[in-house]
Protein backbone atom coordinates (compact mmCIF):
# COMPACT_ATOMS: atom_id res chain seq x y z
CA UNK A 1 0.00 0.00 0.00
CA UNK A 2 1.02 3.60 -0.43
CA UNK A 3 0.66 5.95 2.51
CA UNK A 4 1.92 9.51 2.66
CA UNK A 5 2.74 11.42 5.81
CA UNK A 6 -0.35 13.56 5.15
CA UNK A 7 -2.79 10.67 5.47
CA UNK A 8 -4.50 10.08 8.81
CA UNK A 9 -5.55 6.47 9.26
CA UNK A 10 -8.42 5.43 11.49
CA UNK A 11 -6.38 2.68 13.12
CA UNK A 12 -2.94 1.13 12.76
CA UNK A 13 -2.38 -2.42 14.02
CA UNK A 14 1.10 -3.50 15.04
CA UNK A 15 1.55 -7.23 14.51
CA UNK A 16 0.27 -9.87 12.09
CA UNK A 17 -0.20 -12.92 14.30
CA UNK A 18 -3.55 -14.27 15.44
CA UNK A 19 -4.30 -11.23 17.60
CA UNK A 20 -3.41 -8.65 14.97
CA UNK A 21 -5.15 -10.47 12.12
CA UNK A 22 -8.35 -11.00 14.11
CA UNK A 23 -8.33 -7.32 15.01
CA UNK A 24 -7.80 -6.52 11.33
CA UNK A 25 -10.79 -8.64 10.33
CA UNK A 26 -13.08 -6.95 12.85
CA UNK A 27 -11.93 -3.37 12.20
CA UNK A 28 -12.04 -3.93 8.44
CA UNK A 29 -15.62 -5.23 8.66
CA UNK A 30 -16.44 -2.08 10.63
CA UNK A 31 -15.25 -0.10 7.56
CA UNK A 32 -12.28 1.39 9.44
CA UNK A 33 -9.79 0.36 6.71
CA UNK A 34 -7.06 -0.69 9.15
CA UNK A 35 -3.38 -0.63 8.30
CA UNK A 36 -1.47 -3.67 9.60
CA UNK A 37 2.29 -3.46 10.11
CA UNK A 38 3.59 -7.04 9.87
CA UNK A 39 6.40 -6.80 12.42
CA UNK A 40 9.78 -8.52 12.57
CA UNK A 41 8.07 -11.93 12.89
CA UNK A 42 5.28 -11.77 10.28
CA UNK A 43 2.54 -14.19 11.25
CA UNK A 44 3.78 -14.45 14.83
CA UNK A 45 4.57 -17.73 16.54
CA UNK A 46 2.24 -19.72 14.26
CA UNK A 47 4.48 -18.97 11.31
CA UNK A 48 7.17 -21.05 13.07
CA UNK A 49 4.98 -24.11 13.69
CA UNK A 50 3.86 -26.97 11.51
CA UNK A 51 0.54 -28.67 12.27
CA UNK A 52 -1.91 -26.81 14.55
CA UNK A 53 -4.46 -29.18 16.05
CA UNK A 54 -6.04 -27.05 18.78
CA UNK A 55 -7.52 -24.17 16.77
CA UNK A 56 -11.32 -24.62 16.57
CA UNK A 57 -12.82 -25.43 13.21
CA UNK A 58 -10.07 -27.64 11.81
CA UNK A 59 -10.76 -31.22 12.93
CA UNK A 60 -7.84 -32.57 10.89
CA UNK A 61 -5.52 -29.76 11.96
CA UNK A 62 -4.04 -27.01 9.82
CA UNK A 63 -0.49 -25.87 9.13
CA UNK A 64 0.40 -22.75 11.09
CA UNK A 65 1.51 -20.69 8.07
CA UNK A 66 -1.64 -21.71 6.19
CA UNK A 67 -3.87 -20.58 9.04
CA UNK A 68 -2.09 -17.21 9.12
CA UNK A 69 -2.40 -16.87 5.34
CA UNK A 70 -6.14 -17.58 5.46
CA UNK A 71 -6.67 -15.03 8.22
CA UNK A 72 -4.76 -12.36 6.28
CA UNK A 73 -6.76 -13.01 3.12
CA UNK A 74 -9.96 -12.76 5.15
CA UNK A 75 -8.87 -9.38 6.52
CA UNK A 76 -7.84 -8.17 3.05
CA UNK A 77 -11.23 -9.20 1.67
CA UNK A 78 -12.86 -6.62 3.95
CA UNK A 79 -10.37 -3.86 3.18
CA UNK A 80 -7.44 -4.27 5.57
CA UNK A 81 -4.12 -3.07 4.18
CA UNK A 82 -0.76 -4.63 5.01
CA UNK A 83 2.74 -3.17 5.22
CA UNK A 84 5.91 -5.24 5.55
CA UNK A 85 8.41 -4.15 8.18
CA UNK A 86 8.37 -2.99 11.78
CA UNK A 87 7.59 0.18 13.67
CA UNK A 88 10.79 1.82 14.91
CA UNK A 89 9.34 4.68 16.95
CA UNK A 90 5.97 5.96 18.14
CA UNK A 91 4.78 9.33 19.38
CA UNK A 92 1.68 8.91 21.52
CA UNK A 93 1.82 12.36 23.09
CA UNK A 94 -1.13 13.60 21.06
CA UNK A 95 -3.71 12.31 18.63
CA UNK A 96 -3.41 11.53 15.82
CA UNK A 97 -0.56 9.29 16.93
CA UNK A 98 2.62 9.01 14.87
CA UNK A 99 4.10 5.63 13.98
CA UNK A 100 7.48 5.66 12.29
CA UNK A 101 9.03 2.91 10.17
CA UNK A 102 12.35 2.83 8.35
CA UNK A 103 10.81 4.04 5.11
CA UNK A 104 7.63 5.88 6.07
CA UNK A 105 5.62 7.62 8.75
CA UNK A 106 1.98 6.93 9.55
CA UNK A 107 -0.52 8.89 11.57
CA UNK A 108 -3.52 7.26 13.20
CA UNK A 109 -6.50 8.15 15.34
CA UNK A 110 -6.10 4.87 17.25
CA UNK A 111 -3.35 2.31 17.71
CA UNK A 112 -3.76 -1.40 18.41
CA UNK A 113 -0.65 -3.16 19.72
CA UNK A 114 -0.57 -6.87 18.90
CA UNK A 115 3.18 -7.22 18.47
CA UNK A 116 3.35 -10.50 20.38
CA UNK A 117 6.12 -12.00 22.45
CA UNK A 118 9.13 -13.80 21.02
CA UNK A 119 10.29 -17.04 22.59
CA UNK A 120 13.83 -16.86 23.91
CA UNK A 121 16.15 -19.05 21.92
CA UNK A 122 19.49 -20.67 22.66
CA UNK A 123 21.19 -18.92 19.78
CA UNK A 124 22.05 -22.10 17.90
CA UNK A 125 21.84 -22.32 14.14
CA UNK A 126 20.29 -25.77 14.47
CA UNK A 127 17.29 -24.58 16.46
CA UNK A 128 16.33 -22.13 13.75
CA UNK A 129 16.57 -24.84 11.12
CA UNK A 130 14.64 -27.39 13.17
CA UNK A 131 11.94 -25.18 14.66
CA UNK A 132 8.67 -26.96 13.92
CA UNK A 133 10.58 -30.14 13.10
CA UNK A 134 11.32 -31.35 16.60
CA UNK A 135 12.23 -28.03 18.20
CA UNK A 136 9.30 -26.27 19.86
CA UNK A 137 8.62 -23.31 22.12
CA UNK A 138 5.12 -24.44 23.14
CA UNK A 139 4.41 -27.67 25.01
CA UNK A 140 0.65 -27.15 24.89
CA UNK A 141 0.79 -26.73 21.12
CA UNK A 142 3.13 -29.57 20.22
CA UNK A 143 3.26 -32.04 23.10
CA UNK A 144 0.80 -34.46 21.51
CA UNK A 145 3.17 -35.02 18.58
CA UNK A 146 5.62 -36.79 20.91
CA UNK A 147 3.57 -39.66 22.27
CA UNK A 148 5.76 -42.42 23.69
CA UNK A 149 8.94 -40.61 22.69
CA UNK A 150 11.88 -39.24 24.63
CA UNK A 151 12.12 -35.48 24.72
CA UNK A 152 14.08 -32.78 26.51
CA UNK A 153 13.15 -29.38 27.85
CA UNK A 154 15.68 -26.62 28.46
CA UNK A 155 15.14 -24.26 31.38
CA UNK A 156 15.04 -23.94 35.14
CA UNK A 157 12.06 -21.72 35.94
CA UNK A 158 8.40 -22.33 36.70
CA UNK A 159 7.47 -22.43 33.02
CA UNK A 160 10.03 -25.16 32.34
CA UNK A 161 8.81 -27.25 35.30
CA UNK A 162 5.18 -26.79 34.33
CA UNK A 163 5.79 -27.72 30.71
CA UNK A 164 7.93 -30.71 31.68
CA UNK A 165 5.14 -32.02 33.89
CA UNK A 166 2.60 -31.44 31.13
CA UNK A 167 4.75 -33.24 28.57
CA UNK A 168 4.82 -36.42 30.67
CA UNK A 169 1.22 -36.96 29.56
CA UNK A 170 2.63 -37.87 26.16
CA UNK A 171 6.36 -38.60 26.32
CA UNK A 172 7.96 -41.80 27.58
CA UNK A 173 10.56 -39.67 29.36
CA UNK A 174 11.28 -35.97 29.77
CA UNK A 175 14.80 -34.74 30.51
CA UNK A 176 15.15 -31.28 32.04
CA UNK A 177 18.45 -29.68 31.00
CA UNK A 178 19.55 -26.72 33.11
CA UNK A 179 22.81 -24.80 33.22
CA UNK A 180 22.94 -24.58 37.02
CA UNK A 181 22.37 -26.93 39.93
CA UNK A 182 20.02 -24.35 41.46
CA UNK A 183 16.64 -23.51 39.97
CA UNK A 184 14.62 -20.32 39.66
CA UNK A 185 11.42 -22.36 39.86
CA UNK A 186 9.33 -22.14 43.00
CA UNK A 187 9.64 -25.02 45.45
CA UNK A 188 6.18 -26.41 44.76
CA UNK A 189 6.76 -26.53 40.99
CA UNK A 190 10.23 -28.02 41.39
CA UNK A 191 9.03 -30.65 43.87
CA UNK A 192 6.20 -31.62 41.55
CA UNK A 193 8.66 -32.22 38.71
CA UNK A 194 11.09 -34.14 40.92
CA UNK A 195 8.34 -36.42 42.15
CA UNK A 196 7.28 -37.35 38.61
CA UNK A 197 8.85 -40.70 37.66
CA UNK A 198 8.94 -39.74 33.99
CA UNK A 199 11.16 -36.70 34.59
CA UNK A 200 14.91 -36.76 35.03
CA UNK A 201 17.28 -33.82 35.60
CA UNK A 202 20.62 -33.11 33.94
CA UNK A 203 22.53 -30.29 35.71
CA UNK A 204 24.66 -28.31 35.27
CA UNK A 205 24.59 -28.76 31.50
CA UNK A 206 24.20 -26.47 28.51
CA UNK A 207 23.08 -27.43 25.02
CA UNK A 208 25.95 -27.12 22.54
CA UNK A 209 24.10 -28.41 19.49
CA UNK A 210 20.89 -30.05 18.30
CA UNK A 211 21.28 -33.00 15.96
CA UNK A 212 20.57 -33.65 13.12
CA UNK A 213 19.97 -30.71 10.78
CA UNK A 214 21.15 -32.83 7.85
CA UNK A 215 18.17 -35.14 8.30
CA UNK A 216 15.75 -32.31 9.08
CA UNK A 217 14.58 -33.82 12.37
CA UNK A 218 15.74 -33.83 15.98
CA UNK A 219 17.63 -36.99 16.90
CA UNK A 220 19.90 -35.95 19.78
CA UNK A 221 21.33 -33.17 21.92
CA UNK A 222 25.02 -32.56 22.40
CA UNK A 223 25.51 -31.29 25.95
CA UNK A 224 28.45 -29.78 27.81
CA UNK A 225 28.92 -30.24 31.53
CA UNK A 226 29.48 -26.73 32.87
CA UNK A 227 31.84 -27.65 35.72
CA UNK A 228 34.06 -30.22 33.97
CA UNK A 229 33.74 -29.17 30.33
CA UNK A 230 33.08 -32.75 29.25
CA UNK A 231 30.52 -33.39 26.52
CA UNK A 232 27.98 -36.10 25.97
CA UNK A 233 25.18 -36.81 23.54
CA UNK A 234 21.69 -37.90 24.56
CA UNK A 235 19.14 -39.31 22.14
CA UNK A 236 15.84 -37.40 22.03
CA UNK A 237 13.06 -37.03 19.48
CA UNK A 238 12.26 -33.46 20.40
CA UNK A 239 13.45 -30.48 22.41
CA UNK A 240 11.28 -27.81 24.01
CA UNK A 241 12.62 -24.40 24.96
CA UNK A 242 11.31 -23.33 28.36
CA UNK A 243 13.50 -20.29 28.93
CA UNK A 244 10.79 -17.67 28.68
CA UNK A 245 9.47 -15.07 26.28
CA UNK A 246 10.29 -11.44 25.58
CA UNK A 247 7.32 -9.21 24.74
CA UNK A 248 7.98 -7.03 21.71
CA UNK A 249 7.49 -3.74 23.53
CA UNK A 250 10.87 -1.99 23.41
CA UNK A 251 9.57 0.97 21.42
CA UNK A 252 6.97 1.61 24.14
CA UNK A 253 9.39 1.83 27.07
CA UNK A 254 8.72 5.03 28.98
CA UNK A 255 5.57 5.60 26.91
CA UNK A 256 3.10 2.87 27.91
CA UNK A 257 2.71 1.29 31.35
CA UNK A 258 4.32 -2.16 31.49
CA UNK A 259 5.46 -4.64 34.13
CA UNK A 260 9.03 -5.47 35.06
CA UNK A 261 9.33 -7.97 32.20
CA UNK A 262 7.95 -5.62 29.56
CA UNK A 263 4.39 -6.96 29.25
CA UNK A 264 1.92 -4.14 28.64
CA UNK A 265 -0.55 -3.44 31.43
CA UNK A 266 -4.18 -2.88 30.53
CA UNK A 267 -7.36 -1.60 32.13
CA UNK A 268 -10.95 -2.31 31.12
CA UNK A 269 -9.76 -5.43 29.31
CA UNK A 270 -7.79 -4.01 26.37
CA UNK A 271 -7.07 -0.33 27.09
CA UNK A 272 -3.41 0.68 27.41
CA UNK A 273 -2.28 3.51 29.68
CA UNK A 274 -2.63 6.06 26.85
CA UNK A 275 -6.16 6.82 25.65
CA UNK A 276 -6.72 5.53 22.15
CA UNK A 277 -4.16 2.73 22.42
CA UNK A 278 -5.42 -0.85 22.66
CA UNK A 279 -3.60 -4.08 23.42
CA UNK A 280 -4.15 -7.67 22.27
CA UNK A 281 -2.41 -11.02 22.37
CA UNK A 282 0.88 -12.17 23.85
CA UNK A 283 2.20 -8.65 24.22
CA UNK A 284 0.19 -8.53 27.45
CA UNK A 285 -0.51 -12.23 28.08
CA UNK A 286 1.93 -13.76 30.56
CA UNK A 287 -0.14 -16.91 31.11
CA UNK A 288 -1.96 -18.55 28.20
CA UNK A 289 -0.03 -17.69 25.02
CA UNK A 290 -2.36 -19.66 22.75
CA UNK A 291 -3.48 -18.87 19.23
CA UNK A 292 -7.14 -18.94 20.23
CA UNK A 293 -6.71 -16.66 23.26
CA UNK A 294 -4.71 -14.23 21.12
CA UNK A 295 -7.48 -14.25 18.52
CA UNK A 296 -10.11 -13.64 21.20
CA UNK A 297 -8.24 -10.69 22.64
CA UNK A 298 -7.78 -9.31 19.12
CA UNK A 299 -11.54 -9.35 18.73
CA UNK A 300 -12.05 -7.55 22.05
CA UNK A 301 -9.42 -4.91 21.30
CA UNK A 302 -10.94 -4.26 17.88
CA UNK A 303 -14.42 -3.80 19.31
CA UNK A 304 -13.09 -1.46 22.00
CA UNK A 305 -11.16 0.53 19.39
CA UNK A 306 -14.23 0.77 17.15
CA UNK A 307 -16.28 2.10 20.05
CA UNK A 308 -13.56 4.61 20.93
CA UNK A 309 -13.34 5.92 17.37
CA UNK A 310 -17.10 6.14 17.08
CA UNK A 311 -17.43 8.12 20.31
CA UNK A 312 -14.64 10.53 19.38
CA UNK A 313 -15.98 11.00 15.88
CA UNK A 314 -19.39 11.93 17.32
CA UNK A 315 -17.77 14.31 19.79
CA UNK A 316 -15.88 16.06 16.98
CA UNK A 317 -19.00 16.46 14.84
CA UNK A 318 -21.31 17.76 17.58
CA UNK A 319 -22.21 21.48 17.15
CA UNK A 320 -20.33 23.89 19.39
CA UNK A 321 -22.24 25.57 22.19
CA UNK A 322 -22.27 29.36 22.34
CA UNK A 323 -19.87 29.32 25.30
CA UNK A 324 -17.47 27.02 23.44
CA UNK A 325 -17.58 29.25 20.36
CA UNK A 326 -16.82 32.36 22.46
CA UNK A 327 -13.96 30.53 24.22
CA UNK A 328 -12.44 29.49 20.89
CA UNK A 329 -12.73 33.10 19.67
CA UNK A 330 -10.87 34.39 22.79
CA UNK A 331 -8.08 31.85 22.16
Amino acid sequence: MNASSGDIENIVILGSGCAGLTAAIYTARADLRPVVIGGHEPGGQLSLTTLVENFPGFPEGILGPELIDRMQKQAERFGARFIEGSATRVDLGQRPFTIEMHDRRLRARALLVAAGASARMLGLEAERKLIGHGVSTCATCDGAFFRNREIAIVGGGDSAMEEATFLTKFASRVTIVHRRNEFRATKIMLDRARENPKIRFLTPYVVEDILDTGKGVVEALRLRQVETGSTETIAVDGVFLGIGHDPNTKIFQGILDMDEEGYLRTSDRTHASVEGVFVAGDVSDRVYKQAITAAGSGCMAALDAEKFLQEHSQAQTQPQTKAQTQARARD
